[in-house]
């Protein structure tokens, strides 16, 4: 004898109600939903309560964040569509505010001489040019010549010579930035095999493992 399947129904995904904000689930869709029914008004800021101790509950990571609880009952009125009447600690946030494009964000179209070098390392060059004369400023350009070295190595795997960094270094500089009598830069085969330390996975060894 066959079954009958005319009258079962599936609960898919693509047939349900869009959540509002799907991190907290259907279930706290489903029971905000619920308390807006209350008629009680203490009995409906009673559920609310309870509501956001869930809430709460589900992010512990952020309950160091400011203004946690305030978060919190923000999203509750989001997902009410700001149909709960409630005695909320907060005042909701406007929805005007929920609905408006962001601003476009302002680039920076500083041009860049060398992109392999960057425009962070152009801008402490310029301020390597600007520090008297001393340790500290022969220290800032070794530091800047190394990295230079670095940066460069990552462009092109090729070989370069410390000549052309320098070249390089007092072309940025406006040729007030030379190599200076301290500065020795890393050999280019030693900055390639810590790069490719770096890249290399791990693998598992037992005989390493703490007993």
């Amino acid at each position: 004898m066959e079954e009958d399947h005319t009258h079962i129904t599936h609960d898919y995904n693509t047939s349900r109600e869009k959540m509002v904000i799907p991190e907290y689930g259907r279930n706290i869709h489903k029971m905000v939903k619920h308390i807006i029914t209350i008629e009680d008004r203490e009995e409906r800021n009673k559920a609310a309560r309870t509501i956001i101790t869930i809430m709460g509950n589900m992010n512990p990571h952020l309950r160091d964040i400011n203004d946690f609880k305030h978060k919190l009952w923000d999203h509750l009125a989001i997902i009410s569509d700001f149909k709960l009447d409630i005695d909320s600690p907060y005042k909701p946030p406007e929805i005007s505010t929920l609905t408006e494009k962001p601003r476009p964000v302002e680039y920076n179209n500083y041009p860049i001489r060398y992109k392999h070098y960057g425009r962070i390392l152009e801008q402490m060059i310029k301020a390597a040019t600007q520090m008297e004369e001393g340790e500290h400023k022969e220290s800032l350009i070794s530091l800047i010549a190394n990295h230079m070295k670095k940066c460069y190595l990552t462009w092109n795997r090729s070989q370069v010579t410390d000549d052309i960094i320098y070249d390089d270094l007092r072309e940025l500089s406006g040729g007030k930035l030379d190599r200076g009598s301290e500065v020795k830069l890393s050999e280019s085969r030693d900055i390639l095999s810590r790069a490719k330390r770096r890249k290399a996975p791990r693998t598992y060894n037992p005989k390493h493992q703490k007993r």
